[in-house]
């Protein structure tokens, strides 16, 4: 096992000695975030945990067109572009389960499922999130709790017997799945539930007795945490911060699960104290992604009015008119998550916290646009009152050097002010 997954599978024990521990799981594809975090990372000399979904990449390329091992090329390559070792980095896979085919009999679904988790353990992935909670297309709509755990087992066992056969380090497992499907909440916010304790103590003793059963109690011994909902999620303009008061009892049962700390999903936009008060009580895991995302589309599009100030062109599309009409011309990814008029839709197409305009970045229109938007700015300094004006929250960091006045750095700053704020938060 690596230093760096092995300090990840202390973190149960650093917990129990009283420390602060807990880390940031940053869930996303896109360059500039994986640069920002591994430039935060070198600076901060801290380990990087980087998570793919299996909707995201897995052995059939997912949505990005990465396999887990073109994944981890992909992270490594930035790693070493910004100094960031890479004995440093622990790669993790998320909802690893049948999810992206469960509209396939669960049979063929779990086979499918066994090739991608195949995949990202060979590929080296030591953090693995089993989640094999969804219903396939000849499964009842409501699995039981033996169901689910006996498939996390079955891939579990895939796992193990990959690494056992490429002879690389053994993964850490995260087992639960009180969470939205990979891609966000559908739901509305007004009905979210803690998740109760002894659903969370039954999801361990369930999981625990169907690994025994298929002979996996070493690969068991290596699960550090749990999935819970701690009441914390978003929306399109909604976020619901963490109360303290409301997860008093679910926090209460780790020490009845000494072996185990809870991994937060959706923790996006929280306040600093919030984040804080996670990690306090036990959510040492923090996965954060479409926040990420967000303050670059922020910055993104701050930059094209900067552009519009320095080089007034009437002929040039802007940056957020190219997005929207990219997002018009393919709604696939937002168009059911954004309700309302079409006025309503257009605004949240472009500013709503769920930002799916995450999902269009990659696109090869998209990637036309930005960097005809960056090809404008180039590399020239930008003027201070721009910045103040349209980038204020970065002026401060500008004056005192500590980012340089061009395209690129304001880009990477405005990702790395979220990231210090979990940071911060996990003690890192």
């Amino acid at each position: 096992m690596s230093d760096a997954t092995r300090r990840f599978a202390n973190i149960v024990a650093r917990r129990a000695a009283g420390e602060r521990s807990g880390i940031a799981s940053v869930c996303s594809a896109h360059p500039l975030v994986i640069e920002a975090a591994l430039r935060h990372g070198a600076s901060r000399h801290a380990d990087v945990l980087i998570e793919a979904t299996c909707n995201q990449v897995n052995h059939e390329g997912g949505y990005t067109g990465m396999t887990p091992a073109d994944f981890r090329s992909f992270v490594e390559a930035h790693a070493l572009k910004a100094g960031f070792p890479v004995d440093r980095l622990i790669l993790g896979g998320d909802h690893l389960g049948p999810n992206p085919w469960k509209h396939m009999a669960a049979a063929a679904a779990m086979k499918k499922a066994g090739a991608m988790i195949d995949a990202y353990a060979s590929a080296g992935f030591t953090k693995m999130h089993l989640d094999t909670s969804m219903a396939c297309a000849d499964d009842p709509s409501v699995l039981a709790d033996e169901t689910i755990a006996a498939r996390a087992a079955e891939l579990s066992a895939i796992a193990e017997a990959a690494v056992e056969r490429a002879g690389s380090e053994k993964p850490v497992y995260v087992i639960g799945t009180e969470v939205p499907v990979p891609g966000g909440a559908l739901e509305a916010l007004d009905h979210l539930h803690v998740t109760a304790p002894d659903d969370a103590l039954r999801t361990v003793e369930v999981h625990a007795r169907a690994f025994s059963r298929a002979g996996l109690e070493a690969a068991f011994a290596r699960a550090i945490g749990v999935v819970v909902q701690p009441g914390v999620e978003f929306g399109n303009t909604e976020i619901v911060p963490y109360a303290p008061d409301k997860a008093t009892e679910l926090v209460a049962v780790l020490d009845r699960m000494p072996k185990v700390v809870f991994e937060a999903h959706s923790t996006d936009y929280q306040p600093a104290e919030a984040l804080n008060a996670l990690v306090r009580d036990g959510f040492a895991i923090l996965k954060v992604g479409p926040w990420l995302t967000f303050a670059l589309r922020e910055a993104l599009y701050r930059l094209s009015h900067i552009a519009d100030v320095l080089a007034p062109d009437p002929s040039r599309e802007s940056l957020p008119a190219a997005m929207e009409r990219i997002m018009l011309a393919s709604p696939d990814n937002w168009q059911k998550y954004y309700p309302g008029t079409p006025e309503e839709q257009r605004v949240q197409r472009h500013f709503s916290f769920s930002d799916r305009i995450r999902y269009y970045w990659p696109t090869q229109a998209a990637q036309r646009a930005t960097q005809t938007l960056l090809d404008v700015l180039s590399e020239k300094d930008i003027p201070r009152p721009l910045i103040s004006q349209y980038l204020g929250q970065l002026d401060a960091e500008v004056a005192a050097g500590r980012v340089k006045p061009l395209a690129h750095d304001l880009l990477i700053g405005s990702i790395t002010r979220v990231l210090d704020i979990y940071a911060d938060a996990t003690g890192q």
